[in-house]
C-alpha cells in the first residue's frame, strides 16, 4: 500500500470515531471540535486528546477504539514492564516508531503501537524480533511513559556513579583533558539531561551541599529531587557544562552565564541557559530548557473562563492601544502573549517583537532579541521596531521609565503593544506605570485592558478521584457554593503517567480588566491600587482566586492548589 492509500486509510478508521462518538452522545460537536482542533495542532489520536481533556475515561473509550481501528486496545500504565521483552527493541527506535513490546503470548509478541496500522513498522519490528507479533493499538503518552519506565533514566545515572567509582576525591584541573576519565562523566550529563526532557522539567538545579551533590528538576512549577551524585564528580560535571557553553572552565569565584543546544531522544532540539553561581560547597548550575519547536499553547487551552475569553478577544481585535499581561516569574505570561500574537498573525499585519530572551519562533513574526552587551535594550529596540511599519508590536517586558512611555506612545500613534509587568495583580500594572514615573493621563489613555494569571497544576486524567466536599472545606478555601447543592472536588491519587504525582500539566488562573470610563478617571486621580482592584471587581472582574475555585470545582484542578498559590492571601 502506497503512502497516499495509507493516508486516506489512517483518515477514515480514525474520522469514524468521532462521528460514533457523537452518534451515541459521549461528546458534543463544541468538545469533538475542540478535540479535532488540538489533534491537528499536536498530531495526537483523537481519543487520547479527549481522554487528556477528560471529556471521557478510557474504559468508555476503549470498545470504540477496537471497533474502529480492529486491534485491541492496551493501557500501558496497567502494564508490568518486563525488560526482557521491552528491550528487544532499541530505546531510540522505540522513541522514534512509537512502538513498545510489553508481552509474549502464545508465541507472538506484543507490540503496543501509536498507529498500528503503519504496516511498514509492522514489517520492520517482524523482521527485527525474527518472531510473529500482534499489534496493539495504545496511547502514545502511554509508549512514551513506558519507555521511560523501561529505560529507566535514574538507574542509568546510578549505573554511571557506580562506573566512576565510590568513594571519589575532586578531579585534578587538567582530568577533563583525559578522555577516559572524562567520558563517564559526559555520560553523567547526558543522562540528567535525558531525565529532564523525559521528565517534561523545565529547569534543571545541580546544588551542592554539605556531602553531596543535589539534583532536582521543576516540573509543573515544582522542584522534585532527581538524583544524588557525590561531592567530587561537581567540579568535573560543572566543567562539562562550562565546555559545552563555551565558558572559562578556569573561573569559579564569579557567576557566569551561557547557553548551548542539545536533542532529546526524540531528536527534538533544546535551547539550554547555563546559570553558574559560586557557593560555599562549591559552583551551583542551573539550567532552563526551551524547545525550539514547542508548540505555540492555542488561546482555547491557556486558561481563560469563557466569558475573559470575549473580553480577550475584543482586545486583540482593537487597532491600537496598550495590553498587558501581569504576574510573578514563572506565571505563563509569555505564553499568553504568544497565544495571542498567533491568534492574530496573518500575512496583512506587521507583527515585531524585542525579546530577552525569544523563547519561541514564530513563523511570520519578526522578532529581535534584546543584547545589553551590544547596547541593544528593550528601549532601543523598540525605538527600532517603530521605525520598521509595524502593526503590532510584543514588548517582552516593560522595566524602566523609557521603556514604558515609548510603548505607549506608541500605543496612541496607532500600533496595538502587547507587553508584561510584573505585578501581583492586573489593577496593579496601572499603579506600577504610574510609579515608574509614567504620566497618569498617558496610562489612562493608552492602557486597553490588563491580564493578572497565575499557573495551577492540573489533576491527572489517568488517575483522577472525585470525593465530597464539605461546607468547611469550601469555607476555609473561600469557595462560594450556590444553597442547597453538594459539591464535590477531585483530586490525583498518583500512578504512573504522572509519576506518583497526582498532577500533569498546567493551567491559568486568570483575571481580565478591561479600562472603563470610571477606572480612566480613577488613574487621573491617582487612587490606591486596593480602590482600583475594588471597582474592577464591582464592574464584573472576576479574581485569579474565583478563576481557581471554579477550576477547582470543574474537577481540573485539586482544591490544594489554591492553598499553594494564593496562600499569602488566606
Amino acid at each position: 500500500m502506497d503512502t497516499g492509500s495509507l493516508q486516506q486509510v489512517r483518515r477514515s478508521v480514525y474520522g469514524r470515531l468521532g462521528d460514533r462518538l457523537l452518534r451515541d452522545g459521549l461528546v458534543t460537536e463544541d468538545q469533538l471540535q475542540d478535540a479535532r482542533q488540538v489533534q491537528i495542532e499536536t498530531g495526537a489520536f483523537l481519543g487520547e486528546v479527549l481522554v487528556s481533556q477528560s471529556v471521557m475515561t478510557v474504559e468508555i473509550l476503549k470498545p470504540y477504539l477496537e471497533e474502529v481501528t480492529g486491534f485491541p486496545f492496551v493501557d500501558l500504565s496497567e502494564e508490568e514492564i518486563k525488560h526482557e521483552i521491552s528491550s528487544s527493541v532499541q530505546e531510540a527506535y522505540a522513541y522514534a516508531r512509537k512502538v513498545f513490546p510489553f508481552r509474549m503470548e502464545g508465541g507472538k509478541v506484543c507490540i503496543a503501537m501509536a498507529d498500528p496500522l503503519d504496516v511498514a513498522t509492522v514489517d520492520d519490528l517482524r523482521t527485527k524480533l525474527s518472531k510473529p507479533i500482534s499489534p496493539y493499538l495504545a496511547f502514545r503518552s502511554d509508549i512514551e511513559d513506558a519507555i521511560k519506565r523501561a529505560f529507566d533514566v535514574r538507574q542509568k545515572a546510578r549505573s554511571l556513579l557506580d562506573e566512576l567509582g565510590l568513594p571519589v576525591e575532586a578531579p585534578e584541573e587538567d582530568s577533563m583533558n583525559d578522555e577516559v576519565a572524562a567520558a563517564p562523566i559526559v555520560r553523567l550529563i547526558n543522562q540528567i539531561m535525558s531525565g529532564a526532557f523525559n521528565a517534561g522539567a523545565s529547569d534543571v538545579h545541580i546544588e551542592p551541599q554539605e556531602v553531596d551533590v543535589r539534583v532536582r528538576f521543576r516540573i509543573d512549577g515544582i522542584l522534585y529531587e532527581h538524583i544524588s551524585i557525590p561531592l567530587g564528580h561537581l567540579p568535573a560535571c560543572v566543567s562539562r557544562l562550562k565546555i559545552l557553553s563555551g565558558l572559562d572552565i578556569a573561573e569559579k569565584r564569579r557567576p557566569q552565564d551561557g547557553r548551548f543546544s542539545c536533542k532529546d531522544e526524540n531528536e527534538n532540539e533544546f535551547d539550554v541557559r547555563l546559570s553558574l553561581m559560586p557557593t560555599v560547597y562549591g559552583e551551583k548550575a542551573v539550567m532552563r530548557l526551551l524547545e525550539k519547536q514547542n508548540t505555540i499553547a492555542n488561546l482555547d487551552r491557556v486558561g481563560f473562563l469563557p466569558d475573559q475569553r470575549a473580553t480577550f478577544d475584543r482586545f486583540l481585535g482593537r487597532p491600537h492601544g496598550l495590553f498587558l499581561v501581569t504576574g510573578p516569574t514563572g506565571s505563563g505570561k509569555s505564553t499568553t502573549l504568544y497565544a495571542a500574537l498567533q491568534a492574530i498573525n496573518s500575512t496583512t499585519i506587521n507583527i515585531n517583537t524585542v525579546e530577552d530572551p525569544v523563547e519561541y519562533k514564530l513563523a511570520g513574526v519578526n522578532q529581535m532579541q534584546v543584547n545589553p552587551k551590544i547596547g541593544v535594550s528593550f528601549a532601543g529596540g523598540l525605538r527600532t521596531l517603530l521605525r520598521q511599519d509595524p502593526d503590532v508590536i510584543l514588548v517582552g517586558e516593560i522595566r524602566d521609565r523609557e521603556t514604558a512611555e515609548i510603548a505607549i506612545q506608541a500605543a496612541l500613534t496607532g500600533h496595538l503593544v502587547l507587553s508584561t509587568l510584573h505585578t501581583n495583580d492586573a489593577p496593579s500594572a496601572l499603579v506600577r506605570l504610574r510609579n515608574m514615573g509614567v504620566e497618569p493621563f498617558l496610562v489612562s489613555s493608552a492602557v486597553l485592558g490588563i491580564v493578572g494569571q497565575r499557573l495551577l497544576r492540573t489533576i491527572c486524567s489517568s488517575c483522577r478521584e472525585v470525593y465530597e466536599a464539605t461546607p468547611e472545606m469550601c469555607a476555609a478555601l473561600e469557595i462560594e457554593i450556590p444553597g442547597g447543592t453538594s459539591p464535590t472536588f477531585a483530586r490525583g491519587v498518583g500512578c504512573k503517567r504522572c509519576g506518583g504525582r497526582g498532577t500533569r500539566g498546567r493551567t491559568g488562573a486568570m483575571e481580565v480588566v478591561s479600562m472603563s470610563d470610571t477606572l480612566r478617571k480613577m488613574v487621573l486621580k491617582d487612587v490606591s491600587g486596593a480602590e482600583l482592584f475594588d471597582q474592577a471587581v464591582q464592574e464584573g472582574m472576576v479574581t485569579m482566586r474565583q478563576a481557581a475555585a471554579r477550576k477547582v470545582l470543574d474537577h481540573q484542578v485539586p482544591a490544594e492548589e489554591i492553598v499553594r498559590v494564593f496562600s499569602q492571601e488566606l
